[in-house]
Formats: structure tokens, sequence, C-alpha cells
């Protein structure tokens, strides 16, 4: 039998846009001949709804639109489609994560429950839906029994993640249930957002079941850019013995075809990719690269965010830095570059060689540059402060109305555009507050703002890897806000090979200072880089939503008290 595994890209609440997706997707696969069209998980609400699931006319629409669906898919095929029902239960949780079997001119079937709701870091399902409390009975297509799990509920103690807290928070295994109650194979539809090391994560889970259990696994997962989650797609099918029949395009829409022939007792005899060229053979090394994985998502997250918004554009205030020059080549790509605006507002204190590189940055880029310099609104905050400030010396306060200049001026241009203003800031910055409130704070996307500083140049260098786009002369220079003369980022902060080290451990492994020490770095200066993480919460708390790629970004995954004393 043929089945195709349909990651397509939605967008929540848009009922009507997702329902055309699946059928576009639906009518594709029938066109190719395969009998089951899978879909991600909640497909038809586009994922995460969030607090859209409190409001009973958005759950209404839900239903309908599932409805809507059966009636307009193509006939001579089923798909399996993630939606929304209620739980019909007096007490707990209103809804259910489900997902429905959909036939033309018959209602929809639920043919599986989300078993494990997942509460940890970005996820917050059990605010919404009741878990079920077994498996769904196997339904079948052509003879083949087949199970289905919803996303969470394979990734399980037995997986590869069994030593860490994902693995550890699930005493059940409904993998191993849907196997017992008589399936020969499973499909999993997922919504399994992207960080570094994910996708190979998700396979050898997915691999380590299927030799488990002596059955293939068949895993759609979603695609595209919601808020700070980037959904990497890369849908999956292995065979019984757990080896890699087929993968999905990374960070982008794809239809993958799997031929599954069912023989034996336990499991299906033979699992293949479907026709040649069809985009389903696993990928070529380039892509498997890091830097290119990473590339990709961070232009399909700014694609999306920007166009599910309904922005005209982007804006990226350009300071012939490195973080500006990531940030401006990320949006050429993801926007094209007729739609990404440069800014550059050069001040006293910015060199020459900075002006020149946003100018040669533009030019490779192919975007259009406006020069607004800043020094007589500067010098006209100056002079109205003057009897404020008195003979107070220069400092730090002058150097943030420099930022808040720039940030006012950028946001002007955005609202008489209708552009987007896309935040430069990086991880390291963010983190200790090497940054300004209403000044390079402002925008609407912080597009590398998970992105550590050491990471941040290593993917510029990637940029550069068929001809130089991003100035080298930006990239070897020593990094500096140019706020004061001959400012360096290293007069306020170690090295960044040792902050983004300290942050790592800190604040994604939550490595207490003794322990990060014993590593062998200075006990003073990891003492007063946690300091400054923990005394700069309020400053992210304001900050732009940025796009998730690390196990730990901040935002919606991190959620630390503003007003606190714990000490170390």
């Amino acid at each position: 039998m043929l089945f195709a595994l349909a990651q397509i890209d939605t967008t929540v609440g848009d009922h009507a846009g997702n329902a055309a997706l699946i059928i576009a997707a639906a009518e594709e696969a029938a066109a190719a001949g395969a009998r089951l069209v899978v879909f991600p998980e909640l497909a038809v609400t586009g994922y995460p709804p969030r607090d859209l699931l409190d409001r009973p006319a958005f759950v209404a629409a839900t239903r309908a639109a599932t409805n809507d669906l059966a009636r307009r898919l193509p006939e001579g095929i089923t798909a399996l489609v993630g939606t929304v029902e209620p739980s019909g239960a007096s007490a707990g949780r209103p809804l259910v994560n489900v997902a429905a079997l959909l036939q033309r001119g018959a209602p929809p079937r639920v043919v599986g429950r989300k078993c494990l709701l997942p509460t940890y870091d970005v996820f917050d399902e059990d605010r919404y839906f009741e878990p079920a409390d077994r498996a769904a009975d196997p339904f079948e297509v052509d003879g083949l029994p087949l199970g289905v799990v919803i996303c969470e509920d394979m990734w399980t103690a037995e997986g590869p993640m069994a030593g860490d807290d994902a693995g550890r928070r699930h005493r059940r295994d409904p993998v191993a249930d849907a196997v017992a109650i008589g399936a020969r194979a499973i499909l999993v539809i997922s919504a399994s957002p992207f960080d570094l090391g994910k996708p190979a994560v998700r396979e050898e889970l997915l691999s380590g079941h299927a030799r488990r259990h002596g059955v293939p696994m068949l895993l759609c997962n979603l695609v595209g850019g919601n808020d700070d989650l980037v959904f990497d797609g890369r849908s999956l099918a292995v065979d019984a013995r757990g080896e890699l029949v087929a993968r999905g395009a990374h960070a982008k829409p794809d239809l993958v075809l799997v031929e599954v022939t069912a023989s034996g007792d336990r499991g299906a005899g033979r699992v293949t990719a479907g026709a040649p060229g069809d985009a389903s053979a696993p990928r070529p090394a380039r892509e498997d690269d890091a830097n290119e994985l990473l590339a990709a998502i961070l232009v399909l997250g700014t694609a999306d965010y920007v166009r599910k918004c309904g922005f005209g554009g982007a804006i990226v205030g350009l300071s012939g830095g490195i973080d500006s020059a990531l940030t401006a080549a990320i949006a050429a790509r993801a926007l094209g570059r007729e739609n990404v605006v440069g800014v550059s507002m050069p001040s006293r204190f910015s060199s020459a060689g900075s002006r020149d590189d946003a100018r040669a940055l533009a030019e490779n880029l192919g975007i259009e540059l406006r020069e607004v310099p800043i020094e007589p609104i500067f010098a006209s905050f100056l002079d109205g402060l003057a009897p404020v400030f008195g003979d107070a010396p220069f400092d730090v306060t002058e150097e943030n109305l420099q930022a808040r200049t720039r940030g006012a001026l950028l946001m002007a241009i955005s609202n008489k555009t209708g552009r987007i203003v896309l935040t430069t800031g990086n991880k390291s910055e963010l983190a200790v507050g090497y940054c300004t409130l209403y000044g390079d704070m402002c925008g609407g996307l912080a597009v590398i703002s998970d992105l550590p500083k050491t990471l941040v140049y290593e993917l510029a260098i990637h940029w550069n890897r068929d001809g130089e786009v991003i100035p080298v002369a930006t990239i070897e220079k020593p990094p500096s806000a140019e706020l004061r003369p001959d400012q360096r980022d290293e007069d306020s902060l170690p090295p960044y090979e040792v902050l983004d080290a300290i942050l790592a451990a800190y604040i994604e492994r939550h490595e207490d200072p003794a322990a990060i020490a014993a590593r062998g770095f200075d006990r003073a200066v990891v003492d007063d880089v946690i300091r400054k993480v923990d005394r700069n919460e309020y400053k992210r708390n304001q900050a732009a939503p940025g796009l998730r790629v690390t196990s730990k970004a901040f935002g919606t995954g991190r959620r630390y008290p503003i007003a606190q004393r714990y000490g170390h």
C-alpha cells in the first residue's frame, strides 16, 4: 500500500487556508496512487493554537472545518488529520487532541487520542487537553492494522531521551501499547519544533521504537514558523528493523511517498520509498550540514512570521557589525531583496569602516540602503537634558540615548512603510543585558536572539561559503557597539568564547556557579556573568519574540521571576 506523508505549513487559526493545503496535498497524493495520506498534529487548527482553544467559537469552527474536509476529499483516498474534539467528559479538560480519519462522504472518525501531554519548555498542552488513558485500537486500510500516536506519545523513556528530562517525564509508552493491541505499523502525527540536534534525536527515537517492537514507523511532521517556534518537517519512514527508508525535505513543505507491504506475524515485511525523483529519499550530505540546517530554519521562521503577520517587508538597522549583517542576510533570503530595507544611522562615534561595511553589505545583498545620521537628533537630546544632567560625566545614559534615537527612527520608518523592524541582538547580549530597552531592542521579531555570539560568527562565515556576502571586514574586526570612543565589547564582557560557554552551562544545562567554575572558568567571572543574567530578566520580558533554535531559548520556554532574591 502506498502511503503519503504530507508535511504542510499551516497557520494558526486559518481554518480555510489550512484546509486548502490539506485538500491540495490529498489531491497530489491521490494522483500518485496513495491510499492513505497522513498530515501533522493539529493540522486543521495550526500549531500551537494556545488560548484560541479557550474560545467555544474557535472549537466549533475547527469541527466544522474538519467535517467540511471529509466532504471535499478526492475519491479513493483516506486522510489522517490532526484536529480537536470535545472530550465529552463532565470533569477534566474540555478538549482532546486527536487524529481523525477522513473519507469522502463519511463523517470524520477519531482513531487516535493523544495520551502524553507535554508541559515543559514551550509546551503547555495540559492547559487545554485531557489525556487519553489508553492507546486507540488499530484501524485497517487494505487489511493492514495501523496504530496512531500523536507526537509526544513517542517521546518516551525507552528511546534515546531516556537519559534526560524529556525521557523521564513519562512512565507510559503508547507505542508499545498500540503494538500490544494489534498494530502492525505505527503512524505518528507530529508537531515537533526544531532545535539544534533535534532532527538526529528524532530520527534515532523513531528507529529505536521500530527496532524494539518490530514494526515500521511513519512520522509526518509539521513544517513552518509559528511565532517563536519553527518546525523543520523532515518527515520520516523507517522499516521494522529501524532502517531509514525515506526522509522529507528540511524546512519546506513536502509530500513523501512510502510503500508498505504487510507480511508475517509481526510488523510489515517491506517498506520502500516511493517513485524515483519524488524527493522521498534521504537528503544529501550538504543539507545535513549543521549550519545549513540552521540557516534554513532562520530563513523559514523569518519568512513565515512576516507573511503570517501580514507585513509588507522588513527593515533592518545596519551598524556595520556582524549581528545586523547576519540578520539582513537572513531577511533578504527569506523575503526577497526587494522587500528588505537597510537603515544606516551613524553617530559621532561610528567609524568610517563600519559605515563602509554597511554599504558593502547592502550592495552584496542587493537591498535598498537609507542613511539617516543621528548626530543632530542626539545633540538636541543632550542640549535639552543639559539643565538636568549638569556636569555629570558621559556614561551609559548617553550611550543609551543613541540606541533609543535609532530605535525611534526605525519604528517611525516601520509605521510609515508598513514593514516590520527586525531586531539584531544575539543571545549572548540578551542574556547579560548588553542591549538597550526601547533602543536596539525595538522591533517585531528578534531573528538571531537564540544564537550565541560565537554561533553568529560561525553562521556568518558559512553564509560566505559560495562567495562574499557579509563583508570580511565585518567578520574580522573586534565587536563594538560604537557608542563611545574606541569602545569594544570586551571592555564590559568576557571574551565571547568564554561568555557563551558559561551561558550555555547556566541557561541550557541549569548548572550552578560552582559546577561551571569547576569546568575551568574563573569563579569571579562566572559569578559576574550569572549576576548579569539574573539582573536583566526584566529586559528579556520586554523583548520582541525570537526564533527558538536551541534547547532553551529566552521566551515562552523560560519562565523566571523578575522580582526575586534567590542567591547561589
